[in-house]
């Protein structure tokens, strides 16, 4: 830990391992692509990437140039898939990292080619990306057509891979994944026709890798499920086998603190911004010493959110503020200063999960798990 710091986020690098083997297992004989942008959905990219790739992963794919610089810098070796097409500016790190690009665009394919050959390197190995009905990125059907012949085209590059991206694989019963199935399938067919097989098409993300296994085709990029957490709660009910604690995917990250100070609130007293909440009764109120600013979601403190003390679930006593909340302990006299508080994560029999959080606050475990804050240490075990 920081020195000074009295909360810190615990990442359980065997849980990584175990989930990248699980899921690699699950997927066979197609391979698994370890998503670690984002820092690693906030686990640490360069410390997931290595734990990943022990446990089976052989691809690694992020969202940004300088995410794939982290990882080079860190000589994490490998391929490295960039999710989106870089800016025609960053195209010469792209070559000079060895980085995957995403190419979409006419733009894109000719900056990449450029850069190639300015940098007298060799064939760089390039994935096109087709939408097929989530319209954030990619190119059309046809457009995707056009953009493989331009690669195909061209010596500075190699035409390495065909995909997309689902948009509602986490529902598992809704229609339109398998519209985006067909429309993929029929890309390939098509590609295949101009005599242009790709090495790697890939479709899955973790919700498509779960639930849709006609669809895993070489290849699946797992973020989510690789730090142990459901896609969705639909689909952690439809696979609860994958997604129960200590039984398949395991949950990578704990958020913990120790309480900082303690004192006794007298009945009717309220406590933090907005003494929103009086006391009920006389109470222990603990003060710890994480905040929003470190990724606690305001509104846990007005939605009936909770920690973990002594292995016992305890109510937040008022607002989350930027630096503390304050822990309604009850007539517990015995909570002490040092005591440990497990804000997301396990504590004797007791478990609260990002999904707790994101339920309660009215979003999803992603970004729960990317919120915490980076001045909030890691230990890694």
């Amino acid at each position: 830990m920081a020195a000074g710091r009295r909360a810190w986020a615990e990442v359980d690098l065997g849980a990584i391992r175990h989930n990248a083997s699980l899921l690699s297992d699950l997927v066979a004989p197609a391979r698994l692509c370890a998503v670690v942008k984002a820092s690693g959905y906030g686990h640490g990219s360069v410390a997931v990437a290595r734990a990943a790739l022990e446990g089976g992963a052989s691809w690694l794919a992020v969202a940004l140039v300088e995410e794939g610089a982290v990882l080079r810098r860190h000589d994490i070796e490998g391929p490295v898939l960039l999710l989106s097409e870089p800016p025609v500016d960053a195209m010469d790190d792209v070559v000079a990292l060895r980085l995957t690009p995403t190419l979409y665009t006419e733009q894109g394919v000719e900056a990449a080619a450029k850069a190639v050959a300015s940098a007298g390197a060799p064939p760089l190995s390039v994935h096109v990306k087709v939408d097929t009905g989530m319209h954030r990125v990619g190119a059309s059907p046809d457009g995707a057509l056009a953009v493989v012949q331009a690669v195909a085209g061209l010596p500075e590059l190699t035409f390495g891979g065909l995909w997309t991206h689902f948009a509602v694989a986490d529902e598992p019963d809704h229609p339109f994944t398998g519209e985006q199935c067909d429309r993929f399938e029929a890309v390939i067919e098509r590609v295949v026709a101009m005599g242009l097989r790709p090495p790697l098409a890939h479709a899955c993300n973790s919700a498509g890798a779960l639930a849709s296994p006609a669809a895993r085709h070489d290849m699946v990029r797992c973020g989510i499920a690789l730090y142990g957490v459901a896609p969705s709660p639909a689909l952690a009910a439809v696979q609860p086998a994958l997604v129960q604690d200590g039984h398949g995917l395991r949950p990578a990250l704990s958020l913990r603190a120790k309480v900082s100070y303690v004192r006794r609130v007298a009945a009717g007293e309220a406590v933090s911004y907005g003494l929103r909440r009086p006391l009920e009764r006389a109470a222990t109120v603990a003060t710890v010493p994480v905040g929003y600013a470190d990724g606690v979601p305001w509104r846990l403190g007005v939605c009936g959110g909770e920690v973990l003390i002594g292995g016992r679930r305890r109510p937040l006593a008022g607002s989350v503020t930027m630096d503390q909340i304050l822990v309604d302990c009850g007539d517990d006299d015995g909570v002490v200063p040092g005591d440990e508080v497990v804000l997301l994560g396990r504590q004797g029999d007791e478990q609260i999960t990002a999904w707790d959080w994101a339920t309660l606050v009215g979003t999803i475990a992603y970004e729960v798990l990317c919120g915490i804050g980076p001045r909030v240490p890691k230990v890694y075990v």
